[in-house]
């Protein structure tokens, strides 16, 4: 106990003081991409999804805005995405300072399960940008390697985005890196439908992307599906 104690001691010393305080990513070069997740008390699902709808209605209005799309998980309707497109970081920015965004905050304090987690991404494959559709089966994927895998992994997600958006049925394919974390992806897909989804799974290059990410991958292969909310 006392060898663990002093090995804690050492590592603490190491160190460097005000190490704890949270370095501001890297202003973002062109548009800022966003993925929000808000999961809401089972108890308060019309609320929250009012609440969230109102406030993607509202964003849509700001200046700079290319996108708010708003997203509920298939069999797990307490959880929400956001998913935005601002012009630019000034855009970004701006937006998190309005009127709207503060109500936002807010409001989902009381039907919030948990804080809501925000990700500031670059593009990284991004291809064209159609819109959500009604019938569409959206899939979100939180790709986590460590940071020497990094560059490994972009080649890979690259390819995999081109080959996949020339399967039949998709609509979107796009791939985003955070500002924070650039070892850190969310891979963002729009299919016509699950049976396009499901294709796509059992395609060669997607089961080769997985085996090759496999060894690398710093966490579980995070993918959910999601259903458009208009």
């Amino acid at each position: 106990m006392q060898r663990y104690l002093r090995l804690i001691l050492t590592i603490m010393a190491l160190i460097p003081a005000g190490s704890s305080a949270q370095t501001p990513p890297p202003a973002i070069e062109g548009p800022v991409y966003i993925a929000t997740y808000v999961e809401v008390v089972p108890t308060a699902l019309d609320e929250g999804g009012a609440l969230l709808q109102h406030y993607r209605d509202a964003s849509r209005k700001g200046a700079g805005n290319l996108r708010m799309e708003l997203v509920q998980e298939l069999g797990r309707p307490s959880r929400f995405a956001l998913l935005a497109i601002w012009a630019d970081q000034k855009a970004f920015e701006m937006h998190g300072k309005s009127a709207s965004t503060a109500q936002f905050r807010d409001g989902l304090k009381a039907v919030q399960a948990a804080p809501y987690d925000e990700r500031v991404h670059s593009g990284l494959a991004v291809g064209a940008r159609d819109a959500v559709r009604r019938r569409s089966v959206v899939v979100l994927t939180h790709v986590d390697v460590p940071p020497p895998f990094k560059d490994t992994t972009v080649s890979l997600l690259q390819q995999l985005a081109e080959a996949s958006r020339k399967e039949t049925g998709n609509q979107r394919f796009e791939v985003q890196q955070q500002a924070s974390r650039p070892n850190h992806f969310t891979v963002v897909e729009l299919w016509a439908d699950k049976k396009a989804y499901d294709a796509h799974v059992m395609a060669g290059h997607t089961r080769q992307f997985r085996d090759k990410l496999g060894p690398m991958s710093g966490a579980l292969y995070d993918e959910r599906l999601y259903r458009p909310l208009e």
